[in-house]
Order: structure tokens, then sequence, then C-alpha cells
């Protein structure tokens, strides 16, 4: 380097004193050729002369020296605060070549590396962020102390947690589990990864299958844990065991009649005339039932299937007409008349022969758990919203409160015993819930015990302009 700011401060003392130099060696050639003056007072004048004109000068190089090092500072300064901000202004070194100038060129280099450092690492944090906090599954990562670092959304709802700042807490602040405890705090010490299924009771309970495993972390050794929420495929996998249990038990009832009045004929019952003739009428009803089951479990399993029917446009009064004329003769017999109120000429987009299924288990269900004398009443309507209302309402015996909320489940029976009195598979009602839905309805129910049901149908009205036929 051909200059340097210690340099020039070398070279400026050398030259101070110098210069204190040869004012001495003038005072001193002046003071021998100086006649008549007392060596004291001219000696002591000519040292403060010197020592005022050397103080006088020294105060103006430090001044600007100051001035220049303080100038130089603020720069070093404004550039080491730049390192990690945005981006630095382009501009040009004053002293490119002294040491503070290439200083300066330094840090602003490393800034410029830092920037694309932190940069990167922003983007890359950000990225994690956005991806583990968008994640369905809950995310939670706790330090060595069991403390939680990070907690994403998905977990933060299930747990109903309300806080604004759940960092530095402990776990089971968050989750308020022991045994989840007792694993994150194992997988921690052992550093073997572990699994844990439990039920976690919030606002809303949820079931949680957890992974947990150890996590480096510049304090030491912590563990992530991942919330796999399993509560629709535990839910689905009860609804699953409670169908297979109802099909088990309803098919065991009519196989055990077959079998058990199959046997009395094969024993010698074949040979009593009075009474082998009321055995097979047994066999084939309950055969008949067997039929019934399998069919509806048929209807049932086309309608939740993924694929999309044929739909046309359906007259509802033509169903409907179509549905009473069948149950005509089973209401005639049960002593049930209908009563047909407003009935309107509206069509719906469907399919006819679910939507007559739908309409005959309901008639069917009316006229059945009605009373000798009792009435049944129809309406088709179009509502202000401009759906279809369809509404079905006998004067039975009624549903109770309790049991309103699970008439369309599969194989549910408010009174068994009459149930099976009565006839039927308990699964009507779960048909007509699924095919009213398949055709963007909806059905709902109203009841009090001893005086009647009423079951209302609303379906979104269709025109025939355009359609294939109006059935």
């Amino acid at each position: 380097m051909s200059s340097s700011l210690f340099r020039r401060l070398v070279a400026t003392a050398i030259a101070l004193v110098v210069l204190t130099l040869l004012a001495l060696n003038y005072a001193l050639t002046t003071y021998a050729v100086s006649i008549g003056a007392p060596v004291a007072s001219v000696v002591r004048s000519l040292v403060l002369e010197i020592s005022a004109g050397a103080a006088l000068l020294a105060a103006a190089v430090a001044l600007l020296v100051s001035r220049l090092l303080t100038s130089r500072v603020r720069r070093l300064k404004r550039t080491a605060e730049e390192l990690l901000g945005s981006e630095t202004n382009r501009r040009a070194f004053s002293e490119p070549n002294d040491d503070l100038g290439s200083l300066e060129r330094s840090l602003t280099g490393v800034g410029q590396e830092l920037r694309g450092l932190v940069s990167n690492l922003r983007f890359e944090s950000a990225r994690r962020e956005a991806i583990l906090a968008g994640m369905a599954e809950g995310v939670l990562a706790v330090d060595p102390e069991l403390k939680v670092t990070f907690c994403n959304q998905a977990l933060l709802g299930a747990t109903g947690f309300r806080g604004d700042r759940y960092q530095g807490m402990g776990l089971l602040q968050i989750v308020r589990e022991p045994l989840l405890y007792e694993l994150i705090q194992a997988v921690r010490t052992t550093g073997d990864p572990g699994k844990l299924r439990f039920h976690l009771f919030s606002d809303t309970p949820h079931t949680f299958e957890v992974t947990a495993t150890q996590l480096a972390m510049p304090s030491g050794r912590g563990v992530i844990a991942i919330f796999h929420d399993i509560t629709d495929l535990e839910r689905l996998e009860q609804v699953r065991k409670d169908f297979v249990a109802n099909v088990s038990h309803e098919l065991r009832t009519p196989l055990a009649g077959i079998i058990g009045y199959a046997d009395t004929l094969l024993n010698g019952a074949l040979d009593d005339t009075e009474n082998r003739t009321k055995f097979v009428e047994i066999i084939r009803a309950n055969a008949v039932r067997l039929g019934s089951i399998a069919a509806d479990l048929l209807v049932l399993s086309e309608l939740e299937s993924a694929a999309d029917q044929e739909t046309e446009i359906v007259s509802v009064r033509g169903v409907l007409e179509s549905g009473l004329l069948t149950v005509d003769a089973e209401a005639r017999e049960r002593q049930v008349r209908f009563v047909r109120e407003e009935i309107q000429d509206l069509y719906v987009a469907g399919s006819r022969l679910r939507l007559e299924q739908a309409f005959l288990n309901l008639l069917a269900n009316a006229i059945k758990f009605n009373r000798p004398d009792g009435e049944v009443r129809v309406r088709v309507a179009q509502n202000d919203d401009g759906r279809v209302a369809v509404v079905i309402a006998d004067s039975g015996v009624g549903i109770p409160s309790q049991d309103l909320p699970r008439i369309f489940e599969r194989f549910y029976r408010v009174d068994k015993a009459r149930s099976r009195q009565v006839g039927g598979t308990g699964l009507g009602l779960s048909i007509v819930k699924h095919v009213v839905e398949r055709m963007n309805g909806v059905v709902t129910v109203e009841s009090q015990v001893g005086k009647g049901t009423t079951f209302h149908v609303l379906l979104p009205s269709a025109s025939s302009a355009g359609s294939k036929r109006r059935l």
C-alpha cells in the first residue's frame, strides 16, 4: 500500500519535531546576537512563543486528523449497520487505498455475502414454516427442557389453544396428555422413535396417532412429534363394526326361523297335514325378509357408490301417485286412509326409480306405524325459495325426541318389537336419506309421541326445457 493513515500520522509527528528543533535553533541564534537583554527573560519569552506556536499547530493538525477520522469512522459505521440490512447504496470509496478504505471495502463485500446467505435462510425458513403450517397433520417440536419451540395451526386448533404465543410454554400447557409427555421424554432420553395413540378431549374430541423422533438442536437434543388425526377413521371403523354386527343380527333371525322350521319338517312334520303348510309359509316369509334385506343393502351400496347416475326430469306428482297406488291395498287392510292435500305438478332432476323407492318407504312407514282409522296426509308444493316441498304426515304412534337424531341410521329401530311385528328391514329411512341427498335435497322429520310423525322432503326444482324426457 503506497500510503496509509498510520504513515501520515508518523510523518506529521516527525515534521512537528523538526519544526520545533528549527525554531529552537533560531531562538538560540537570535539570543546569541542579542545585546543587553536579560538571559532569563529572553529564554522564557522565546520558549513560551515556541510552545504556543507548537501547541496551535498541534491543535490544528489534531483537529484536521480528528475530522478525517470521524468522517471515515462514520462511513464504516454505516457500512457495518448495512451488513444485514437491505441492499447497500453503491458509492465510491473516499480513500480506496488506505487502511480504513480497505476495511470499508472488505465490510461491504462481507455484507453482500451475508445478505445473500440471510436471504436464502429466510426463504428456506419461510418455505418450511409455510409447509408445516399448511399440513393437515399436527406438528410439535420441543427443546431439551420440553419447552415448545414450534406448533402448527392444525395442532393448535385441535387442542383448542387460545393464547397468542406458544413458544417457551411447557408441553402439558399445549397438549394435556400425560402419556404424550412420557413418550416425548422417553424419546429425548433414549433417542429411539416412539408411537402413541390417545384421545384428546378438548372442545371437539379427537383421536391422534403420534410419531415422535429425536431432533438435533443447538441447545441439545429435542423432540419433534407428528400428530395424525384419525378421528374420522376411527369413527368409520366403528360404523363398519356396528354395520357388520347389525347385518349379522338381522340375517341371523330369519335364517334361524328358516333352519328351525326346515328341520322340523325334515324330522317328521312333513306328515303333519295340519301344520306343514303353516311351517312352509313361515319359511317363505323369512326367505322374503332375507331377500328384502339383501335388496335394500344393494340399493344402499349403489347410492353410496361414486358412480354418477343418469338424471332425468321427474314429475313429483306422478311418482307420488304411483307410490300411493302401490300401498293402497295395505292401507285399506290396516284401515288407514289417505288425505291428498295440495299436490302441484312439479318437476325435479334425478332418478324416477330411486325417488319412487324413497316415497314408498315413507308411505309404508306412515301406514305401518299408524293407528286404526288413522290417516296419512300428503302434500306437494313449491316453497318461496323455489324448491319442491313434499310432506308426508301420519297420525300414528310418533317417535320419542331422543330417537329422532338416529332414525336415518341403518337398522336403527325405535320400537324393535313393533318393528319386527309390522315387518321391514330397518334400512328404509337410510335409503330415503341417501336418495334425497343424491338429488341435492334434504329430508327432515318432526314428531310427537302419540300424535304422529311428519317428514319434509325438499328438492331443487328442475325445468323440463332441455331435458331428455319428462317422466
